[in-house]
């Protein structure tokens, strides 16, 4: 079954791949199909919301069944921030990390949480959510060189950030692996159904 993944982000969309193509869902990129869904603005006040908005766009666009995800880092000391903005909290990946340091830096408590909501948009208009999350910390100084975004400072059981992880490593615990193993199940429970 083929389904359009709603990101422009490739590192995202090897993620989704990887988890999905065991369950025979094959899914592309807009991009790998020759579309352009332009600026989905993200306009929702939480993950689920921003979820949903960008799989309908995705699904209306290309006609095909559409999978978007929105997920972000929130640190307890900071009230969930990041947040819903973990993306647009500054310009690259090096001046986020930066800048979530520099507000922690008189900080004791470094917890923080990484979310994911996935939202399936079905070409009838049913829609399927699905939620992970993953509990850490953040250090003082990037660790690893895999991964993207806040990964390496994100610390996880074992003292390892998801920058020094593999692929497999991180999937296994990650909260988009968490919620992709949580919509395959969903997605199975309904195909078998039909």
């Amino acid at each position: 079954m083929k389904f359009v993944i709603a990101t422009n982000n490739q590192n995202k969309a090897n993620e989704l791949k990887r988890i999905l193509e065991p369950i025979g869902i094959t899914a592309q990129t807009p991009a790998m199909m020759g579309i352009d869904l332009g600026d989905i603005e993200e306009t929702g006040e939480t993950f689920r919301e921003n979820a949903e908005i960008k799989a309908e766009a995705a699904m209306k666009k290309t006609g095909l069944p559409a999978i978007a995800d929105d997920s972000g880092l929130m640190v307890d000391a900071l009230g969930g921030r990041p947040g819903v903005l973990s993306a647009r909290y500054a310009d690259t990946d090096e001046e986020k990390i930066n800048k979530l340091i520099g507000e922690l830096m008189d900080k004791e408590d470094r917890t923080a949480h990484f979310v994911c909501v996935i939202c399936c948009c079905m070409t009838n208009g049913e829609k399927i959510f699905a939620y992970g999350q993953c509990d850490g910390t953040i250090g003082f100084a990037p660790r690893g060189n895999n991964g993207f975004g806040y990964d390496p400072i994100f610390f996880v059981e074992g003292n390892k950030t998801f920058a020094e992880m593999t692929d497999h490593q991180k999937d296994a615990m990650s909260h988009r692996g968490k919620a992709l193993r949580e919509l395959s199940e969903l997605l199975l429970n309904r195909f078998s159904k039909d």
